[in-house]
């Protein structure tokens, strides 16, 4: 494991760099000016000194000042992840257009365009890159163990949220925090670390939410429950994305069942059935014709022949992506197992050999640098982190203070909608998503005991960027229909 940095050199610094720039958008018919702020807001501890700067894009819609006007942080996951895939997939102003939204060329040229479908018709909306991702970074007295953590970032981020309520006057702003993957746990978190209090940071933002937006959402803990059957259950979770992949391929006899039934009906299957045999299987009590039906069962839902499972009962995402079609010589994604790409000669890496983070991230990245170049007016002197795996993610400090050891980050979520009785959600997941499985997600939204009437569920036919593939819009309006709804 990587060790920390040691604290930074004491010395001036520099004041913090801003660009500014003004463009105007139409969104769902209005046309809506709007000034652009990137840059630099310093984070300090408790003795007042510098030790980390934030790296953020704020878009605010012109007109006289609105301090009740909704304010949207948004951010991405990793840990290690930059803000640029919500920032140029479906938030902001400006979009990434590949050549095809499914299996699309990753070689340039690409292009960028307004995006339709962008947020800030019904909020301001700010981009957080999180300490050591895209341009922000450790300075003066701080070291990488500030902010490399659960507790830690999210206590970096609820600072810098409270900063930017005060430089733009935006305290009485309804305020909504979106994340995505790793985000989904630093938006199940930062109500916390916002409210503060005695057992947590020592001492008190008193900053509530009124919504929260989760995507390509993971809440169980890293170290989460070894109950008994706690482990075989989140194994048959595994199994609707993997029907949802072979119903998308044609691999099964959709017998007319449309993608939401066929899934409602695997997941039934998985908590159910499944589940318990997966159980009487690690216990050897599972007799030869209950193990035939369970294995058939499994064969008409995933395409596979029912031999695949004839070892064992279980199998890994990677497996499954490598079986499917491997009659056609191809292999699915694990980001969307709508993409594919020839089983022979991969080089294994996770993510630049995957068929969908493989197709889609140049386009991604070319699409930033040139919308901050070109529209943002944004000059640096230093390479940006898209992503940044070295040093941080060994790194990454999992202990969490003040809660129970394996308490699910859905639990955080419960807390905060006891506290905060107005506070809604929007779990938002891909049917093809096979990084962050949807019924695992809604199944510990299910066992936190969130208020019903408060959550919204919600699956698109599409992978880990759930807003590729013809959903961006369907999302984005689910998403003003949060904020509409949770301002009323």
């Amino acid at each position: 494991m990587s060790r920390p940095t040691a604290p930074g050199p004491v010395e001036a610094l520099p004041a913090p760099k801003r660009f500014t720039a003004k463009r105007t958008i139409t969104v769902k018919g209005q046309r809506i000016a709007y000034t652009s702020i990137a840059g630099e807001t310093y984070l300090y501890n408790r003795a007042a000194e510098p030790i980390g700067s934030i790296f953020s894009f704020s878009y605010l819609r012109d007109g006289p000042p609105d301090t009740k006007r909704p304010v949207l942080f948004v951010f991405n996951g990793g840990p290690g992840s930059s803000s640029l895939w919500l920032h140029m997939g479906v938030v902001g102003p400006r979009r990434v257009v590949l050549d095809r939204e499914v299996n699309p060329s990753n070689t340039p040229p690409f292009d960028v365009a307004d995006n339709p479908h962008s947020l800030i018709d019904v909020a301001d909306l700010v981009f957080i890159d999180p300490v050591g991702t895209g341009w922000s970074r450790v300075i003066g007295k701080g070291s990488t163990a500030d902010f490399w953590g659960v507790d830690e970032d999210a206590d970096s981020v609820a600072q810098f949220i409270e900063l930017w309520l005060t430089e733009h006057k935006r305290w009485n702003a309804p305020k909504f925090v979106m994340g995505e993957s790793y985000g989904s746990v630093r938006a199940a978190v930062l109500p916390r670390a916002l409210m503060g209090g005695p057992l947590y940071i020592g001492y008190m933002r008193g900053i509530t939410l009124n919504g929260v937006v989760l995507l390509g959402t993971t809440l169980n803990a890293r170290n989460a429950s070894g109950e008994a059957g706690a482990a075989e259950m989140r194994q048959a979770l595994m199994l609707p994305a993997m029907a949802d992949t072979a119903w998308y391929h044609q691999k099964i006899d959709r017998r007319g069942r449309s993608l939401e039934a066929f899934h409602q009906e695997v997941t039934a299957f998985a908590k159910g059935d499944y589940a318990q045999a997966l159980k009487m299987d690690k216990a050897g009590q599972l007799s030869a014709p209950e193990r035939a039906a369970i294995t058939a069962r499994l064969a008409a839902y995933t395409g596979l022949p029912a031999g695949a499972y004839d070892k064992a009962l279980a199998m890994t995402d990677a497996e499954f992506g490598r079986r499917l079609l491997a009659d056609q010589g191809l292999q699915v994604g694990t980001y969307d197992s709508r993409y594919t790409l020839p089983l022979a000669n991969t080089g294994n890496d996770p993510v630049g050999d995957d068929p969908a983070m493989g197709r889609y991230v140049p386009g991604f990245v070319a699409a930033f640098h040139q919308t901050v170049a070109d529209d943002l007016k944004v000059t640096m002197d230093r390479p940006y982190g898209a992503i940044v795996w070295r040093d941080l993610l060994p790194s990454w400090n999992w202990e969490r203070g003040g809660v129970p050891p394996g308490q699910s980050f859905a639990t955080d979520l419960a807390v905060a909608m006891r506290r905060t009785e107005k506070l809604r959600v929007l779990v938002a997941s891909g049917y093809y998503d096979f990084s962050t499985h949807s019924a695992p997600a809604e199944y510990a939204i299910e066992q936190a005991g969130l208020p019903k009437d408060r959550v919204t569920l919600r699956r698109y036919a599409s992978g880990h960027m759930l807003y590729l593939g013809d959903t961006a819009g369907p999302f984005a309006d689910d998403v003003r229909t949060l904020i509409r709804d949770a301002t009323k």
